[in-house]
């Protein structure tokens, strides 16, 4: 297990997204969490920077981005939205230090379960989640003083589009 398992080596944080917080067969343990080879087949960038380098993120490692990441537009245009962000975080870690990213996703992480605790609503959690990982943080939290469920989705919403980020899942 990794020290971090929320956090997969690519730059996605598990801990954003909503199959992390389902229950039953479909949970994922998150990105080196227990039980994850289970869930998912090997991951070559998780073999590469935590198995063997010993790094909790590429971007804690001098040859990021590597050949790994050449195709950058295909992983930022990849269905799973949240790959959005990897090149981002990958920066922030390289910029401020892999503790710094950490502290600034665990409010993220502590804003959205907040949000999912105060106003999930059976339909909302992907929403939730893919606002928690897109969008800045003073965003997520301003939203989040809102009074009501309308109030936080029409302020993310809100956000979104000052941000530029689209809060819908791609099929």
């Amino acid at each position: 297990m990794k020290k971090h398992p929320t956090l997969g080596c690519c730059g996605i944080d598990c801990g954003l997204c909503p199959r992390y917080y389902t229950d039953g067969s479909s949970r994922c343990p998150g990105c080196g969490g227990e039980g994850f080879e289970y869930v998912h087949p090997p991951c070559s960038m998780k073999t590469c920077c935590a198995d063997k380098h010993g790094f909790a993120a590429c971007g804690q490692c001098a040859e990021f981005p590597c050949a790994k990441y050449a195709d950058r537009a295909k992983i930022e245009r990849d269905s799973f939205v949240t790959h959005k962000r990897i090149f981002c975080n990958h920066g922030l870690i390289k910029v401020h230090g892999f503790d710094w990213f950490i502290a600034e996703q665990n409010k993220r992480v502590a804003i959205l379960r907040e949000m999912l605790a105060r106003f999930d609503d059976g339909r909302s959690k992907s929403f939730f989640c893919l606002a928690a990982a897109l969008l800045r943080t003073e965003h997520l939290q301003a939203a989040l003083d809102e009074a009501d469920i309308k109030a936080v989705k029409a302020a993310l919403r809100k956000y979104a589009k000052i941000e530029g980020v689209e809060l819908a899942l791609k099929k």
